[in-house]
């Protein structure tokens, strides 16, 4: 069969599924785009720091081995998304570099950070592709703030040093807002939303390099060609209804930020409280925030293939949760007080996240800060990902995309 003419599935419309479902259209494919929700981009892909990484969050693997596999996707996250959406990300970018404060209770002590992001900012310089970051990176330089300045941004005696990265992050509600109008521009993508998928079978029972239909709860879908499954949650028992039984460990938790937008523009840093369960201020434009309080945010963690869905939460419980984040952010950076005092809407959003990892984040052996495992699973004719991250996704998607239309080259 012509490649111009292959019908491809693809299973879950955040940013790994979405930007699949473009790159694949545009070359030609008839994409169907699934997902259980009513639009594109209605969970974790919307609600998230969206910080695109070069590695520097991962200092408790101090291996690299983590750092040298996000790099690559964190540095064309700008290209590759620009392409996808058709504008420039400036509007949603940080504009200045982060500050990650050091924990007095760290998984990681100040030294053995210092020490590490210097390696991470070597290993940026000297990648081909350190120009092309949301800013460029070619410079790369790592600066331990001084006692002045560690006390303008915080005087508390828990944090025990700060250091400023260049590294960066975009608003994902705007990045969101991008796709979902680039799916709708285009043709070959046929969205089917609020649909549940319950299993992918091949035609030909055992044989992965068939065509495959795709069972959910308003039917049965197909033939396909192909199907990607870019789920998070259900991902793993998805695959095994296609024969592809799970490996590893792994662990689901849903996680939800407070998103709040100020009625006039707030000077604050984008902090990074590390390393271990703590939390985040982004100041995307000076309007537009995001923060997070990691014990508050945390509503549920599961190592089962197929995690529950959650109950909605009620609004007393939601009250109670923003009121925690921003009350132990402040504990840290008591300027956030500007920002409370300047509210035109504030939201507690989230969604599931998948990772090849378990354990807690502050205990320092757990695999969850390792996150180098993850990438593309091939199976015949059907593909698993794991995304990784939110700033590795659209390099993946590109990649999958040159695999299936390189494998229907050959065919």
């Amino acid at each position: 069969m012509s490649s111009t003419r292959r019908r491809i599935a693809v299973l879950g419309a955040g940013i790994m599924g979405s930007s699949t479902a473009l790159f694949l259209a545009r070359r030609g494919a008839a994409v169907t785009l699934f997902d259980a929700a009513p639009q594109p981009f209605s969970a974790a892909s919307r609600w998230n720091e969206g910080k695109i990484h070069l590695g520097f969050m991962y200092c408790a693997d101090p291996s690299l081995v983590t750092a040298r596999r996000l790099l690559p996707g964190g540095l064309l996250f700008k290209p590759l998304t620009e392409e996808l959406i058709g504008c420039p990300l400036q509007p949603a970018m940080t504009a200045a570099d982060d500050i990650y404060l050091c924990h007095a209770s760290s998984v990681v002590p100040p030294q053995a950070m210092h020490d590490y992001f210097a390696q991470v900012a070597g290993l940026v310089h000297q990648h081909p592709d350190a120009c092309r970051y949301l800013v460029s990176v070619a410079d790369c330089q790592v600066t331990r703030l001084t006692a002045s300045e560690l006390c303008a941004i915080t005087a508390s005696t828990d944090i025990v040093a700060g250091f400023r990265v260049p590294e960066r992050s975009v608003s994902t509600t705007w990045v969101a807002d991008r796709f979902v109008d680039a799916l709708a521009a285009e043709s070959r993508i046929e969205l089917c939303m609020a649909t549940h998928i319950s299993a992918v079978r091949p035609r030909s029972s055992g044989d992965a390099a068939a065509s495959w239909y795709v069972e959910s709860s308003t039917g049965v879908h197909g033939p396909y060609d192909g199907v990607i499954n870019s789920l998070w949650q259900g991902r793993l028992a998805v695959d095994i209804t296609a024969g592809l039984q799970p490996k590893g460990i792994w662990s689901h938790r849903f996680r939800r930020s407070l998103f709040v937008r100020a009625t006039r523009p707030v000077d604050l840093p984008s902090v990074i409280i590390a390393t271990g369960p703590f939390g985040d201020i982004k100041n995307y434009n000076g309007r537009d925030f995001y923060l997070s309080w990691y014990p508050a945010g945390l509503m549920a963690e599961s190592t089962v293939v197929l995690p529950d869905a959650l109950p909605a939460l009620d609004e007393s419980n939601r009250q109670q949760r923003s009121l925690a984040v921003l009350h132990k952010l402040e504990e840290f950076v008591p300027a956030l007080r500007r920002l409370t005092e300047h509210v035109e809407s504030m939201t507690l959003e989230g969604g599931w996240v998948y990772a090849a990892g378990q354990g807690s984040l502050s205990d320092p052996g757990s695999s969850l800060h390792r996150r180098s495992d993850f990438g593309i699973v091939r199976m015949g004719s059907y593909i698993s990902v794991d995304t990784g991250k939110y700033s590795t996704a659209p390099w993946l998607a590109r990649k999958i995309a040159d695999s299936v239309f390189l494998n229907a080259d050959c065919a």
